[in-house]
């Protein structure tokens, strides 16, 4: 009886945990821009291969664009896709950009488990790189979101002004 008793929870053992790697495995999204690993490595430099293509983080208060409040856009530096204005910077003292929201449409979302828990990874709509995650500690008197991006995976183009 011992035997049978340790022969049925060695089977649901392996029944449990075969279903709950199941479980983890995400679904592959098809994105509007699709291209090969060679590919990508060809048109990002490798700072943003690693952010864009492998869902890196880069060392906070290494980007640039961290202190840039000039009216325009960040864009996607893989596709191009206009992802964040520049209003809805905020300077979250996180040592990355920070917006509290994203421009309509620009922004998939995805859980991330890497460090063992859940987060709500941001990933651009239309090539699917990874940007970066959004938190509920961004600023209450707006959306109370914090969207913490990656400057490597930004391009910013500011707004062009009239010449008087």
């Amino acid at each position: 009886m011992k035997r049978f008793i340790l022969l049925l929870l060695g089977v649901l053992t392996i029944s449990c945990t075969t279903t709950a790697q199941k479980g983890k495995q995400k679904d592959q999204k098809t994105y509007a821009v699709s291209k090969t690993n060679a590919e990508w490595k060809e048109i990002l430099s490798s700072e943003q291969y690693y952010i864009l293509r492998q869902a890196g983080t880069e060392r906070p208060f290494s980007s640039p664009l961290n202190k840039i409040y000039a009216s325009g856009t960040f864009y996607c530096a893989a596709c191009n896709t206009a992802l964040y204005e520049s209003k809805h910077k905020f300077d979250s003292g996180t040592g990355w950009p920070s917006f509290d929201r994203a421009v309509k449409g620009s922004i998939d979302k995805d859980v991330d488990y890497k460090l063992g828990y859940a987060r709500s990874e941001l990933l651009c709509a239309t090539c699917g790189g990874h940007l970066g995650h959004v938190f509920n500690d961004g600023p209450r008197e707006t959306t109370g979101m914090r969207h913490c991006i990656n400057g490597d995976a930004l391009i910013f183009k500011p707004k062009e002004t009239k010449n008087e």
